[in-house]
């Protein structure tokens, strides 16, 4: 008998990859030059006469959006440099607005009180920063865990405390201590030169996230990882945990440091608030709403974190707020109430922050644009 062959039905052509087609080619091809358009476009906004109500007060060249965005660069930055504490590292530090205070009350004081020019003090005060980041971490480094989190917390206590007695006379005591502007250069004084200031505080947020991202990428950047991964593992290849959290901890406090001298630039003084553990925490809300151990999450959530900080004081004052009934109108009128709800709601319906928003919205685009 003859067999019979059924007819083979012709196999489906292999679907090509989203990232090998010509548009998605292209758009990676453009992925890495998107850092730098951003900061293009972040330095030329001051050239901008665009209003945008209810978002801003005045146009975006006005002194008053252009010192609230470097306020909300500084902190981006801050938190981008925390991140590789909590988020590359694994290292849960309660202190870290010490070093943060220390560069806003060491530039403060080498001007106002020793007299220095602005770039002696600025650098002094970088310099000693990273030393006592070095000096405390040495210790700090000794205990892990929950006992690591205390004593950065009881270290950021002493400073709190020697700052709000007014210690040597230096500090202003509760008063904070208002920076003299005399032995500043010209071009960082007066309201005409906020430019000049927005432009110093993105030059820190860019130079905080070259430098975070350089050492991520690096062999000691993998260690950190590591490190935050499994300790143990790193131990057993040979390699020292201790000393690499070391580097961690004291770069991470240099560059706090450094934003502590462009944040008392652009205030115009130093006040007490800054010592706080509650300075400390906020950092840790601004990189988990980013993203902890992500490129941008951290950038993302201290500018957002700082913005609404910053805006929902006046809208906790403003006549829409005001005409609610009262079991609204109390709770919104108080900040802290309305940035917990938003990062409660952040975390519950993004628990990667910020920077997992696309990973967790492109399916769903994908989802609704495919045909039925």
């Amino acid at each position: 008998m003859t067999e019979v062959k059924s007819a083979e039905a012709p196999a489906p052509p292999a679907a090509v990859p989203d990232e090998l087609t010509p548009s998605r080619a292209r758009w990676h091809g453009l992925r890495p030059y998107l850092p730098l358009v951003a900061l293009v476009v972040a330095a030329i906004l001051p050239y901008s006469t665009l209003h945008l109500p209810g978002i801003f007060e005045g146009p975006l060249n006005s002194p008053g959006t252009l010192q609230l965005l470097a306020i909300c660069l500084v902190f981006g930055g801050l938190a981008a440099g925390y991140d590789l504490l909590f988020g590359r590292t694994g290292m849960l530090s309660f202190g870290h607005a010490l070093y943060f205070a220390a560069g806003v009350y060491g530039t403060d004081i080498l001007v106002t009180k020793a007299g220095l020019p602005l770039w002696q003090a600025a650098v002094l005060t970088v310099i000693g920063g990273t030393t006592l980041a070095a000096l405390l971490g040495a210790v700090a480094l000794r205990t892990v865990g929950i006992a690591f989190a205390m004593v950065t917390l009881a270290f950021a206590q002493v400073g709190a405390i020697l700052v709000a007695r007014d210690f040597g006379g230096l500090t202003g005591g509760e008063e904070g201590l208002p920076l003299d502007v005399s032995g500043l250069p010209s071009a960082l004084v007066g309201v005409t030169n906020t430019v000049n200031l927005y432009w110093l505080a993105l030059a820190y947020l860019a130079i905080v996230v070259l430098v975070v991202h350089r050492v991520s990428a690096s062999p000691t950047g993998r260690v950190l990882a590591g490190l935050r991964d499994d300790e143990r593992r790193i131990g057993v290849l040979g390699l020292d945990p201790y000393r690499f959290k070391l580097v961690a901890f004291t770069l991470a406090g240099g560059l706090a440091s450094a934003g502590g001298v462009v944040y008392v630039l652009i205030v115009g003084g130093a006040s007490p608030h800054i010592t706080s553990s509650e300075l400390t925490l906020s950092l840790l809300v601004m990189v988990v709403l980013g993203g902890p151990g992500t490129r941008w999450g951290p950038v993302l959530g201290g500018v957002l974190y700082m913005y609404l900080d910053h805006r929902l004081t006046a809208f906790g004052s403003s006549e829409a707020v005001n005409s609610l009934p009262a079991f609204l109108s109390h709770p919104l009128s108080q900040p802290l109430f309305v940035l917990g709800t938003v990062f409660i709601l952040a975390v519950y319906f993004f628990p990667g922050g910020l920077a997992s928003l696309r990973s967790r919205v492109t399916p769903l685009l994908t989802a609704l644009r495919r045909p039925r």
